[in-house]
């Protein structure tokens, strides 16, 4: 039962199970996702106020400390000084009263000595006087002025007003009032104001001191609100020592702990939920892929599985390197990530490997976070993508196991100019010796690819039945056994399978399909005909044909017989299931053309399907390449001069008859693929039979020189 099943997986009858594929793609999401958890949910601890931190922790999310910064804003709004404006009306309002003040007096002018005319000038200047004046001033003040000559009085006025003013200019407040009028007084004495007027100059400049800066809330309001938006917000850092090994757990450290969610009770399920979407869109894109690669390439779901267990492979080993990485160490840069790309294009498809690199990329970035919760390592996810895409573009020839070593020298190259450009362009200053160790880290990373994928390339190949390019190399080989067997038993065969095979390797070169497997596969195809070799024609050299003696049932039974005869033959010889495939659907349901007329010239009820092979119809583009192919040779052949209009006639025959006969409709071949081959197959052709110089007859020509 089990071989039932594993020739089935093998044959591609599961091959549209879309079940299985999308299994293996979750498998693949499930393993990433349980190993990604420590990267997106950080480790809690059971801790308490006051106690003892029994480890060094830091901070695995940059949080802001809302509480300190709240703070710190209150302090510094606390600091900001009431802002006040100076009134220019208050200023100019007292300096108009003390300019009223000397107008007045110089208007009254000298009334006597006597104390009646001082009365008199006193009575005359309150009378003068604004009522706001003399209600601040006794008249009493003013008698010296009154007293005083002219010149005096200009002095006295030249020093008081400009003093005034510029006091009452810079502002003054309530507080400081007495300060500004100690100062006028000071000045006055030691100024060249008269003695007999310092004293009435002191008062007045007292009466013009008034408090005129006044409190100013929106200019106050402005001035809290610039030093609170100069704060900084008080940022806990990802990767911060939030409290070290041994250490006190104070409140604030506490406070700390809880806003950076490491507390026991604090355990957030949404990470775990934006992991589980990242692994799921990361198997979705697997599956699509896959998907495409079975149905498009036709590779067969035990390429999906190697696909599968090579990316559980390069995520386990990612998850265990990233153990020992740190900020200070860099240990991502010995993954030997080429491995898992360069083992998938080398057993599956370039395309498929290209898609999985980006994606082991993607996955590197959340393995290699430090286990720092919401951080990604961008650094990481480059260089393993550069590594990677560097082994896919330098293996060049999949063939020979040799190249796997020269691509490993274009992925060390690759490596040390990533990491260099990671260096450089860094603000930390790196010593000598610490870049040569990093660039030793990606030399060794990439030496250490070319081993693995060369230890691990036969592990895939027979545990998983693949055929690869050296075991079909082998089979190529004239010297093998079954090979042997047709060149002696069916030697015609032998050299009509040997002209498929030239033509089915060009044209599958022509289309990308594998040409390898094609023109193996075609040296084997008609193995069948070692059954009863001279039952076919091109083995019937100088005698008569068989089926002329023969019922057409009894000669169609003969000749549909030999596929499945050679692939029974092959399965035997433990051949590549994927060889046997092509043995057995070269034919696919074709119809004997011409033993079915010969039937229907004897007899009128001829049923068609007794003339057809049972099938199936070629799977693959390479079934169905050798199909046409197969077909071309013997048309090609049975020409007499073929010329290049008559091959190309017949090549275009032979393809618009398996076309409409249905024979191509699971083999994936497009009409932009049918037209590559007909010019492929075309252009070979031609080559083969190419005219030739027409020689002279050897014997004419020894008798004229006789």
């Amino acid at each position: 039962m089990f071989d039932r099943m594993r020739e089935r997986f093998f044959k591609g009858e599961w091959r549209t199970s879309k079940p299985i594929i999308g299994l293996l793609a979750l498998v693949v999401a499930a393993f990433f996702f349980i190993l990604a958890i420590p990267n997106i949910q950080t480790q809690t601890y059971n801790l308490e106020k006051y106690g003892t931190a029994p480890e060094t922790i830091r901070s695995p999310i940059t949080i802001e400390n809302e509480q300190k910064t709240d703070q710190q804003i209150r302090e510094v709004t606390r600091a900001v000084d009431d802002r006040y404006t100076v009134s220019e009306d208050i200023t100019e309002e007292r300096i108009s009263m003390i300019e009223e003040i000397f107008d007045v007096v110089e208007e009254t002018g000298a009334e006597g000595d006597d104390a009646a005319g001082k009365e008199e000038q006193l009575r005359k200047v309150q009378a003068l006087l604004s009522d706001e004046i003399t209600s601040e001033l006794p008249t009493e003040i003013f008698l010296p002025l009154l007293q005083a000559d002219k010149e005096e009085r200009e002095t006295a006025e030249q020093f008081l007003i400009p003093s005034v003013h510029t006091a009452l200019e810079d502002g003054i407040r309530a507080e400081g009032l007495p300060d500004a009028e100690r100062n006028i007084h000071l000045k006055a004495e030691y100024s060249s104001v008269p003695a007999s007027l310092k004293q009435v100059v002191s008062d007045i400049a007292a009466f013009g001191l008034v408090e005129n800066s006044l409190y100013d809330p929106r200019r106050t309001e402005e001035a809290i609100k610039s030093a609170a938006s100069q704060v900084e917000p008080v940022m806990i850092r990802a990767g911060e020592v939030l409290v070290q090994k041994g250490s006190t757990i104070t409140n604030d450290i506490y406070e700390d702990l809880r806003l950076t969610g490491v507390l026991k009770e604090q355990r957030n399920l949404l990470p775990f939920l934006g992991l589980a979407c990242f692994a799921l869109l990361l198997g979705t894109i697997m599956y699509m892929e896959s998907f495409r690669a079975v149905h498009h390439y036709g590779l067969s779901l035990s390429h999906l599985a190697i696909t599968a267990l090579i990316s559980i492979f390069m995520v386990f080993l990612m998850k265990m390197i990233s153990l020992y990485d740190s900020m200070d160490q860099p240990i991502f840069y010995l993954v030997p990530a080429a491995t898992g790309a360069v083992l998938i294009k080398v057993l599956c498809r370039e395309r498929l490997a290209l898609v999985m690199a980006i994606l082991y990329a993607l996955m590197g970035c959340v393995l290699f976070n430090g286990q720092l919760s919401g951080t990604l390592n961008a650094a990481a996810g480059m260089y393993l993508l550069l590594s990677q895409l560097a082994g896919i573009f330098f293996l060049t020839r999949k063939k020979e196991r040799l190249s796997i070593v020269k691509a490993s020298a274009g992925v060390a190259i690759t490596n040390i100019c990533t990491i260099l450009f990671f260096l450089f362009i860094s603000f930390e200053k790196y010593t000598w010796s610490e870049v040569l160790l990093y660039c030793g880290y990606g030399f060794a990373a990439a030496m250490i690819a070319a081993v693995l994928t060369l230890g691990l390339l036969p592990f895939f190949e027979t545990g998983f039945g693949i055929l690869s390019d050296q075991k079909l190399l082998a089979l190529a080989s004239p010297n093998h056994p079954v090979l042997r067997k047709i060149l002696i038993e069916a030697p015609g065969t032998y050299h009509h399978s040997v002209m498929v095979a030239n033509l089915s390797e060009a044209a599958c070169e022509s289309i990308g399909a594998n040409g390898l497997l094609a023109r193996v596969a075609a040296y084997y195809h008609d193995l069948g005909k070692t059954v009863k070799p001279h039952f076919f024609i091109e083995n019937q050299m100088g005698m008569k044909n068989p089926h002329d003696y023969m019922e057409p049932e009894e000669s169609a039974e003969i000749i549909i017989d030999h596929p499945y005869a050679g692939a029974a033959m092959l399965e035997k010889e433990n051949f590549p299931p994927e060889i046997i495939a092509i043995a057995e659907q070269h034919h696919g349901t074709t119809l004997l053309k011409y033993f079915f007329h010969k039937a229907q010239e004897r007899r009128e009820s001829v049923k068609e399907e007794e003339f057809r092979y049972p099938g199936p119809k070629p799977q693959t583009k390479e079934a169905a390449i050798i199909n046409i192919c197969d077909s071309v040779e013997a048309a090609v052949r049975s020409l007499d001069h073929p010329t290049a209009d008559k091959i190309r006639s017949i090549v275009r025959s032979i393809m618009e008859s398996r076309l409409l006969d249905g024979q191509l409709d699971d083999s994936h071949l497009t009409f932009n693929d049918l037209k590559k081959l007909e010019y492929a197959i075309c252009e070979t052709l031609q080559g083969i039979y190419h005219s030739r110089i027409e020689y002279p007859d050897t014997k004419q020509l020894v008798r004229e020189a006789k």
